[in-house]
C-alpha cells in the first residue's frame, strides 16, 4: 500500500456531488483497489504537509479557480511543487495540478483562444513509453478547462497533446508527470457537470459534449498509470 497526499485545492460543484462525492471520494474510488491509500491536504483552508516525507507521493487535484488567481494559499502550493521536483518526490498532477506545476515551474497558464475544452477528448501520446504505462494508444477521458498551459517549462518533456490542447500533459524528469483531462471522471459525472452548466458553455457546445460521453472514458486504465507510477517508487 502507498500512501498518497492529495493537495486538494478545489471541489466538484455543489450540484453534482451527489454523484460521486468531491475530489477525495472521486479519488479513492479508482485508486483504493489498486493500492493507493489517499492521505487529504486541505491546501484552499490552509494545510500544507508538513513534510514531504510524511506520505509516499503527491498528488494534486483540479479546481474550478485558475492557477493565476490572487490567492496566498496557492502561491504556497507553488512553492511546495518547486521543492517537490527539486527533491524528486513522486508526484502526479490533473488538470489544475497540471498548469499549477507548469506555472510553477516558470511557464505561462491563461485563457485559451479555444474556449472550454468539454466532453470526452482524445489525446495523442507523444512520449516514448514508460514503465507504467499499458501502451501509447490515445487516451481518452473527460475534459474540463478553459485555461491551458501554453509552453512547456524547463526540463519537462510532452507527454501528451490535442487537437485543440498542444501541451495536454508532460513529465519532469522520472518522478513529476502531469494530464490535462480528468480519470476522476466518470461518463455521469462529466454529464452532470455539463448539464448544470450549460449558461457557462453555451447550450449548443454543451450538448455536442454530452453526446461524446457516450463512446466511454478510460478511467481505470489511466488510474492504472497513477498506480503503477507511485507503485515504482
Amino acid at each position: 500500500m502507498k500512501r498518497i497526499g492529495l493537495l486538494l485545492v478545489g471541489h466538484i460543484d455543489a450540484g453534482s456531488l451527489h454523484v460521486g462525492g468531491d475530489y477525495p471520494e472521486l479519488y479513492t474510488g479508482i485508486l483504493a483497489d489498486k493500492g493507493i491509500e489517499l492521505v487529504t491536504y486541505w491546501c484552499d483552508e490552509g494545510q500544507m504537509p508538513d513534510s514531504l516525507n510524511e506520505v509516499d507521493g503527491f498528488m494534486c487535484s483540479p479546481s474550478r479557480l485558475s492557477v493565476y488567481d490572487d490567492h496566498a494559499w496557492l502561491r504556497d502550493v507553488e512553492t511546495f511543487l518547486r521543492d517537490l521536483v527539486a527533491k524528486e518526490k513522486p508526484y502526479v498532477g490533473i488538470c489544475f495540478g497540471h498548469q499549477l506545476m507548469a506555472q510553477a515551474l516558470g511557464s505561462t497558464v491563461k485563457k485559451a483562444d479555444y474556449g472550454w475544452g468539454i466532453g470526452a477528448k482524445h489525446y495523442e501520446v507523444v512520449a516514448p513509453q514508460k514503465p507504467w504505462m499499458d501502451s501509447t494508444a490515445d487516451i481518452v477521458l473527460a475534459a474540463s478547462h478553459q485555461d491551458q498551459v501554453q509552453e512547456l517549462p524547463r526540463g519537462a518533456q510532452l507527454l501528451a497533446r490535442a487537437d485543440y490542447c498542444p501541451i495536454g500533459g508532460m513529465t519532469i524528469g522520472e518522478t513529476a508527470w502531469t494530464l490535462q483531462v480528468h480519470p476522476e471522471f466518470s461518463p455521469a459525472l462529466a454529464d452532470s457537470l455539463l448539464a448544470t452548466r450549460l449558461a457557462l458553455f453555451g447550450e449548443e457546445k454543451a450538448e455536442a459534449a454530452r453526446g461524446t460521453l457516450a463512446e466511454g472514458l478510460q478511467q481505470q486504465r489511466i488510474a492504472g498509470w497513477i498506480s503503477n507510477f507511485f507503485h515504482q517508487f
